[in-house]
């Protein structure tokens, strides 16, 4: 007997009906705004963006269920397809003037990191461990012999 709970979505059709539900719904924002030039309101086409958790909530579930979902085999295509989607969006918003939020995103959600190198050298050569010279290693077993 299965124990947890009831899966959110019964089908990968179901998920991905939803999944497009989603998409279709940002790309499709419609918003007011007034305009100075007329002095009146105007409805202007505004996609909005896409996110992980934004998809999430469209499916009354959270961030963690899709990645879980993602997981399973049956639904890993379908959320592998809908994380490149969003992946790509947030990519393209990176190039416009605001990159702050999106450079949160791809750390956050696609695994993006800073990240910083730094090379140590002395007069220009690397440096190196300690060379273990046999009068090293005597004085050590020495101290060890003294020690017990």
């Amino acid at each position: 007997m299965k124990v947890g709970r009831p899966r959110a979505f019964k089908s990968v059709e179901e998920l991905q009906e939803r999944i497009d539900e989603y998409f279709d719904h940002c790309d499709n924002r419609i918003r007011q705004v007034f305009s100075k030039k007329i002095g009146d309101v105007v409805e202007i086409h505004d996609p909005e963006p896409y996110t992980i958790s934004g998809l999430a909530y469209s499916m009354g579930i959270d961030r963690d269920t899709i990645l879980n979902y993602g997981k399973r085999e049956e639904y890993f295509g379908t959320i592998k397809n809908a994380r490149d989607k969003v992946h790509l969006d947030v990519e393209r918003r990176l190039m416009e003037a605001n990159s702050t939020g999106a450079i949160f995103n791809l750390k956050n959600n696609f695994g993006w990191k800073d990240k910083t190198e730094t090379d140590i050298t002395t007069d220009g050569e690397k440096l190196q461990g300690p060379a273990a010279t046999p009068e090293l290693v005597n004085e050590f077993v020495d101290f060890l012999k003294s020690k017990s």
